[in-house]
Formats: structure tokens, sequence, C-alpha cells
């Protein structure tokens, strides 16, 4: 089990879709441009089998921002999206009401 001290070091925001595309030679991943209030990411995430790209422009999605990046595929990625999992794959988890990017969660 993580502390409570662990877990608020964990800093979760809202960050909004504002570009996507395939991996060229990966079957899971889709390479993601994220705004996150004024700033903008690149992220790397295994939703390929359950999202096509071109439909997650302009969604929100909950995203960590204070993970160090991480190479995946050649392709540095500066953040992870958070998704539940069912039995089709990952399931991204979306605010039920637009908010402004770059919004905390508690």
């Amino acid at each position: 089990m993580i502390t409570y001290d662990d877990f608020i070091k964990v800093e979760l925001k809202i960050a909004k879709i504002v570009e996507a595309e395939e991996v060229v030679g990966a079957e899971k991943l889709l390479k993601l441009k994220i705004d996150l209030g004024g700033e903008k990411r690149q992220i790397v995430a295994g939703i390929k089998k359950a999202y096509q790209a071109k439909d997650l422009i302009g969604k929100e999605i909950v995203v960590v921002v204070n993970l160090e990046p991480r190479m995946m595929m050649g392709i540095e990625s500066n953040g992870m999206l958070l998704a539940a999992s069912d039995d089709n794959g990952p399931v991204l988890l979306i605010p039920d009401k637009e908010v402004p990017p770059g919004s905390g969660i508690k």
C-alpha cells in the first residue's frame, strides 16, 4: 500500500486532446498532443485498439502530469492518461461536463 503522503504527490489535471495520430509500427500506441491550459505536451498512450485517433480530437481526459518523461517507440511521452479497463480494452476517464484545460483534480 502507498501512504497518503505518497498519493498526494501525484498531480492530476484535465487536458484537452488537440492532435492525435497513430505511432508507426506500434500495435497499441497513439501519440497525443494535449493542452493543459496554456501548456502543450505530447503523450503516448496504449489506446489504439479502443480508439481511433480522429475521434479523440477535442476530448477532455485526465492526465498524470508530474511523471518523469518516458521514451516509447522512440517518442517522448510527457505524462500519462488515466483509463479504466473492461473486456474490450481501455476506457478513457473523462469529466461529465466541460472544464477548462489545466484544471486540477482533487
